[in-house]
């Protein structure tokens, strides 16, 4: 953990490089300090079928959801989330300039107790730093 699940709606292909998005997303996720490196993952889902407000077709959204294990307070998850949600909301500023634009983020503090994981990322990245 942690884990970025971004949902945005098909229109927006033409406007923004999703690509660029989820590189954004994980770089502000490593300067907040708080997850393992080994953890980070950015994904990105096209939504090729969606209604937003009237059903004009050129309103465009981005939905993320941040899954995080548990152990961090409060003050250090909000801390951490601004800084995510103004990386990238400053990207998306030129899609909020030229469209009607709904963006949206919201963090979600999984269960231990009913979260399985197996990932060999961190032990990789260990010996990598201790060996250059």
């Amino acid at each position: 953990m942690p884990h970025f699940t971004i949902e945005y709606s098909a229109n927006l292909d033409g406007r923004l490089d999703i690509g660029a998005v989820c590189e954004v997303v994980r770089k502000a996720a490593v300067e907040t300090g708080i997850f393992p490196l080994g953890g980070i993952r950015v994904r990105a889902i096209r939504c090729e079928h969606y209604a937003i407000a009237d059903a004009r077709q050129d309103y465009g959204f981005l939905d993320m959801v941040l899954r995080i294990g548990e152990g961090r307070d409060l003050g250090t998850r909000q801390k951490a989330g601004e800084h995510v949600f103004q990386a990238l909301s400053r990207h998306l500023d030129p899609v909020f300039a030229a469209s009607k634009f709904a963006l949206s983020f919201d963090m979600q503090i999984n269960d231990k107790d009913t979260s399985w994981k197996r990932n060999n990322i961190h032990d990789a990245l260990k010996a990598e730093a201790a060996h250059g």
